[in-house]
């Protein structure tokens, strides 16, 4: 068996039998074919029997050409779901890899947007667009992160057949992951006048949102849409498309969601992914009373 073989039957078990994502699947094969080729391995008894030192010393390498903490704890997990995988293959009994325990990651909180600078985000990216319809998308694609609390890519699939948008929408996240969102009427109108000005028609089960040639939106020209817009108002570079989707979940814990319907509006699938937001609500209440205790402004 080749190098290549192995590597073949993982993308395969990672994107069919896992169902993960197309970067998770880049990424995991890509650090397989690294081990794979600096560790001169050509069949899945030689992957399975690869033991904690090796590990260690593959990620020594990648250490050396300056990869962070948070890099290398994907990098190990990878390597580490390979392994396993390999052990399986090779019919051994013991299917959980090396033990090694990765670098430390310090979790940062996610940085939210006011609902005042969300809204005037949306508004300025839709009015300094060259093309009306151009605008219209933009404003559409940032509305539905912010008021329904999609990811990017999440926004970017919704197809002709589920126009015009209803009250909720059924949205596939990660993994396959189904999940009912609320839909609002200002989200709805928004993407209803982009469909009413885009000069694309589509079929039903093509893409609402295209870009300018008539392809798929890429996420790319939405984070520059917005990147032009939060220098305008002058907003910090942690204002991304993706922290509207931080702010739409920190809004609603603060207006007294509970955690586990917070869980499923996010599509998280883990209430660990969903608890990060009331550290996060705690931060801004700190935030808050240092501000207006008078100690704090002697």
């Amino acid at each position: 068996m080749s190098d290549g073989d192995l590597l073949e039957q993982w993308t395969v078990h990672l994107a069919q039998g896992r169902r993960r994502s197309a970067h998770t699947v880049r990424a995991y094969v890509s650090s397989a074919r690294r081990l794979v080729e600096d560790c001169g391995l050509s069949s899945w008894d030689d992957v399975a029997r690869l033991d904690a030192a090796a590990l260690r010393k593959q990620l020594a390498a990648r250490r050396a050409e300056g990869l962070g903490n948070a890099s290398a704890a994907r990098e190990l997990s990878a390597l580490k779901s390979f392994i396993s995988f390999a052990q399986a293959q090779a019919g051994m009994d013991e299917k959980s890899g090396p033990r090694l325990r990765g670098p430390r990651i310090k979790k940062g909180l996610p940085r939210p947007i006011s609902p005042d600078d969300a809204a005037n985000i949306a508004d300025l990216v839709g009015e300094s667009a060259a093309d009306s319809w151009i605008g219209a998308r933009d404003r559409a694609v940032l509305l539905l992160l912010y008021g329904a609390g999609l990811r990017i890519a999440e926004a970017l699939s919704i197809k002709a057949n589920d126009l015009p948008l209803g009250a909720t929408l059924s949205v596939t996240g990660k993994g396959g992951k189904q999940r009912i969102v609320p839909i609002l009427p200002i989200v709805s109108e928004a993407v209803a006048e982009y469909a009413r000005l885009s000069p694309w028609p589509t079929h039903d089960d093509e893409a609402v949102f295209r870009g300018a040639k008539g392809g798929p939106l890429s996420q790319g020209m939405v984070q520059k849409a917005m990147a032009k817009a939060r220098l305008v108002l002058g907003l910090p570079a942690t204002a991304t498309p993706h922290a509207l989707r931080h702010s739409f979940a920190t809004h609603l814990l603060g207006a007294g969601a509970d955690l586990r319907s917070l869980q499923e509006l996010l599509g998280h699938a883990s209430l660990g992914s969903t608890q990060i937001y009331t550290k996060v609500d705690a931060a801004k209440m700190l935030e808050t009373y240092r501000g207006a205790h008078p100690r704090e402004r002697d």
